[in-house]
């Protein structure tokens, strides 16, 4: 391939990168987030799971059937305060078109979001993960293969259930490990720390999963197959709430009928 021929598979590669990356209009969270209670929550080698609203999000909620198209990993304080006095990064993860970079907690502020932690990590291996992120902060991916990325336009495509996950793992595998969360669990393998199990048949015994949900863990073997989603079915991560972690009373909520009785004088008050 000529440099200039390169050159322009670059470009190419770089637009339609910034093309999938395209916020849509009109995306509300569910529930307010609180950043500073979500971030008190959180713990070195969380995983947070984003809703995330770009175009090639869609594609990416559509394919694995699930609210999660993002996944980051905290590291806590590993990273330096920067110069410039902004806000610390916090989070570690995977962009399309930009690679392996650190992020502010506050990116993610307007966004639903979920905490999977990993049950009983010992220190070293806690460690162990964070690092693993961390070295590879500024890793690029090659953005050449532009068929790899065209699938993503389609937000919807005709691809039956059965083979939506092999969807993902079209192609070179760049553009695909630039969006999923194969990195994650490549930390998380190196532990050998399990995410969804693998199933294996008593004599004697059904099993209580699906068929199609047996066909999707039997073929996940490789940190690549991995996405968002399979973080918050695995039975080995647990699902942290942070309005629940800090003493939530429901008797001190305050509704909207309340408000407005309240609000109403006593009849014969002055």
């Amino acid at each position: 391939m000529t440099e200039a021929a390169d050159t322009l598979l670059d470009r190419l590669g770089r637009w339609l990168a910034g093309r999938l990356q395209e916020e849509s209009s009109g995306y509300e969270p569910y529930t307010p987030s609180d950043p500073q209670t979500l971030r008190r929550a959180l713990e070195p080698g969380d995983i947070l799971l984003i809703e995330g609203n770009q175009r090639i999000s869609a594609t990416i909620k559509y394919l694995t059937q699930s609210t999660w198209s993002h996944s980051a990993l905290y590291v806590g304080d590993a990273l330096p305060e920067p110069e410039d006095g902004s806000e610390r990064p916090r989070l570690i993860e995977v962009n399309l078109g930009e690679g392996c970079v650190a992020v502010p907690l506050s990116k993610y502020r307007t966004y639903n979001t979920r905490i999977c932690r990993a049950r009983g990590l010992t220190p070293e291996d806690r460690d162990h993960v964070v690092g693993f992120m961390v070295a590879r902060l500024g890793l690029k991916y090659d953005l050449k293969n532009i068929f790899d990325m065209l699938r993503f336009f389609m937000p919807a495509p005709p691809i039956p259930v059965r083979w939506r996950r092999r969807a993902l793992a079209f192609g070179s595998g760049d553009p695909t490990r630039a969006i999923c969360s194969s990195m994650i669990a490549e930390a998380y393998e190196g532990i050998r720390y399990p995410i969804l199990p693998e199933i294996t048949r008593a004599p004697g015994r059904a099993s209580a999963q699906s068929t199609y949900m047996r066909q999707e863990i039997l073929h996940i073997r490789h940190h690549s197959l991995y996405t968002p989603r399979d973080f918050d079915l695995s039975p080995y991560f647990q699902i942290v709430k942070p309005t629940l972690e800090y003493g939530f009373d429901y008797k001190t909520v305050t509704w909207a009928e309340q408000e407005k009785l309240d609000a109403v004088p006593e009849s014969g008050a002055a």
